[in-house]
């Protein structure tokens, strides 16, 4: 059997010469034949479809479009101060046309407004403003650290958004801050703010500062005040929030009745945490912009006030650090000497009950002979005993503050 061909057909022994009656040979080309093989082919075929279809991994889900494709808030172009808005023209500009617009009048810059751009949008964007590409690929990720940073002659600033969250009452799960974080990329004819986050909208410091033609008129840098500003402010509110929170935990903390746990306390602690991270890093880059040549010299004043702010605000989240850990250590003893009392008290009621423990083992003995056993008093006595003894040894662990 070994040594046949493969291509040989295989016959049973007893059907080399003739068939088996009942049985019949069938050539290759019988059509009866012919037709079970292509049946099965196709079962085959079909089986292999089936399988291929459960084992093709699923195709990915496009991603909902967006009710902004483009990310854009509001485009506008401003001079001497005050919003463009020519008769007949929309109030929001296409960028491509707002860019156009501040490229042909003297001392007019754009104003870009952008909300979590994707990348093709911003390859497009920074085709029209001429940014490099390291600029608009950083912009579309979020969570930098806050900083400053020049690239031809364009600067880009990165700040951190902070709010407060409100809450009924600080729990382990509590979130305290959100933050979010806010890119300007500022041109010699335009400003790109970049937003990523629900946190800091910017709406509101658009129509402030068009409220103030004389800051407005020193072109995209006043852009980059108006938000630092804003953001600044922000977090002296989150700081004065976060103060009361402190001064509830603080009051909780030494209460009569309060709770044994400190896993809100360490919750908070990790809210300040993250919003150390949106204040403290933001001293340099102001430091950098002042002493820099890029920031025009009549907004200088502004940026100052603004360090100012930047640094009571600095202070407070400094300090709430420093008052957290306080509470916390003063928390943690609290328990300890908790922990402390209740062993206290443990330990006295197990004495008091060793005096009728003991008695009862003695008198349970198997001894003939054993003082009051035999006596008509014995029992009322021995109850009397432990009465006594007990009740002094419970006068005396009250009297020193064990019970």
């Amino acid at each position: 059997m070994l040594g046949r061909e493969l291509g040989e057909e295989f016959r049973p022994p007893g059907f080399e010469d003739e068939a088996a009656p009942g049985w019949h040979r069938e050539s290759p080309d019988d059509p009866g034949r012919v037709g079970f093989r292509r049946r099965a082919r196709r079962r085959s075929g079909a089986f292999r479809q089936l399988l291929e279809g459960l084992l093709r991994p699923p195709a990915a889900i496009p991603a909902p479009r967006r009710g902004n494709p483009d990310a854009v808030v509001d485009c506008a172009v401003y001079t001497g101060g005050a919003r463009r808005s020519d008769p007949g023209q929309p109030r929001q500009l296409p960028y491509q046309e707002a860019a156009r617009l501040a490229r042909r009048r003297r001392n007019a810059f754009v104003w870009l407004g952008l909300h979590e751009p994707d990348q093709a949008t911003m390859n497009q964007i920074a085709e029209v403003f001429g940014l490099h590409e390291l600029i608009a690929e950083r912009a579309v990720s979020s969570g930098h650290r806050p900083g400053v940073e020049t690239v031809g002659e364009v600067t880009r600033l990165v700040l951190r958004a902070a709010r407060y969250v409100e809450h009924d009452r600080l729990t382990d799960t509590s979130e305290v801050v959100e933050t979010g974080d806010i890119t300007v990329l500022i041109g010699p004819w335009f400003a790109i703010t970049v937003r990523h986050g629900a946190v800091g909208p910017l709406w509101a410091v658009r129509q402030e500062l068009e409220k103030r033609p004389d800051v407005l008129r020193h072109g995209p840098w006043a852009v980059a005040y108006a938000v630092g500003s804003r953001l600044v402010d922000s977090y002296l509110d989150v700081a004065g929030h976060v103060e009361r929170d402190l001064e509830r935990l603080e009051e909780e903390s030494f209460a009569v009745t309060r709770s044994t746990g400190i896993a809100h306390i360490y919750q908070l602690k990790r809210e300040m945490v993250e919003f150390k991270r949106a204040v403290l890093p933001l001293a340099d880059p102001l430091a950098r912009l002042l002493e820099g040549r890029e920031l025009p010299a009549a907004l200088r004043p502004y940026l100052v006030d603004v360090r100012g702010r930047l640094s009571r605000a600095v202070d407070r989240v400094a300090g709430f650090d420093d008052l957290l850990n306080s509470i916390l250590q003063a928390r943690l003893a609290q328990i300890s000497i908790d922990q402390n009392d209740d062993m206290r008290k443990i330990a006295a009621w197990a004495a008091i009950a060793a005096v009728p423990t003991v008695i009862a083992g003695i008198y349970g003995m198997n001894f003939a002979v054993i003082p009051g056993l035999d006596s008509p008093y014995g029992f009322p006595g021995a109850v009397a005993a432990m009465f006594l003894i007990g009740g002094g040894l419970y006068w005396r662990l009250k009297r020193s503050g064990w019970l």
